[in-house]
C-alpha cells in the first residue's frame, strides 16, 4: 500500500512573480505550523500573505479530515512555487514606441504532515565543540 504523504492545498493563478515568492517559502519550509504562521504574519512581503493563506488551507484540510489532530501537531512538509502563465500587457513608451510588460503568475502547493518530530530531525545542529577542536589542532601545528 502507498503511504499517505500528508495533506495538500494548491493555490493557482496568483499574480506574483515566483522568483520573489520562493525566498519567502524557503523561510517556512520544514517548520511547525504555528511557527510558520507567525513568521508569515510578521513579514511585509506580498508573497507571505499568499503563502499564509495556502498554509492555512492545507492545515484546515488536515484538521477536517482527521479529528484527532491539533494545530501544534502539524508541520509544513513541502512548499512548491511553480511558474504559471504570464499576462502580456503593452507598456507605452516615449516617441511612439511600446514595450511588453509581463505580469507573472505562480502556483503555490503546500503539503502539511502530522509528525512534528520529522521536522526537527532534518535540521542538523552545529556543535561548538567540534568547530573549536578543529581550530586548536590547526593552531598547534
Amino acid at each position: 500500500m502507498k503511504e499517505k504523504t500528508g495533506y495538500k492545498a494548491i493555490s493557482k493563478f496568483l499574480i506574483g512573480s515566483p522568483f520573489k515568492i520562493r525566498p519567502v517559502a524557503d523561510l517556512v519550509r520544514r517548520r511547525t505550523y504555528p511557527e510558520a504562521i507567525s513568521i508569515l504574519e510578521n513579514m511585509p512581503h506580498k508573497g507571505a500573505k499568499l503563502i499564509r493563506k495556502t498554509v492555512k488551507s492545507a492545515a484546515s484540510n488536515a484538521l477536517s479530515d482527521n479529528k484527532k489532530l491539533d494545530e501544534d501537531m502539524l508541520f509544513v512538509k513541502e512548499i512548491f512555487i511553480d511558474e504559471g502563465p504570464r499576462l502580456k500587457r503593452i507598456w507605452f513608451r516615449g516617441r511612439g514606441r511600446a514595450d511588453m510588460q509581463l505580469k507573472r503568475m505562480c502556483h503555490i502547493t503546500v503539503v502539511v504532515d502530522e509528525t512534528a518530530g520529522e521536522a526537527n530531525a532534518s535540521t542538523p545542529e552545529k556543535s561548538s565543540a567540534g568547530s573549536s577542536a578543529g581550530r586548536t589542532k590547526k593552531a598547534a601545528k
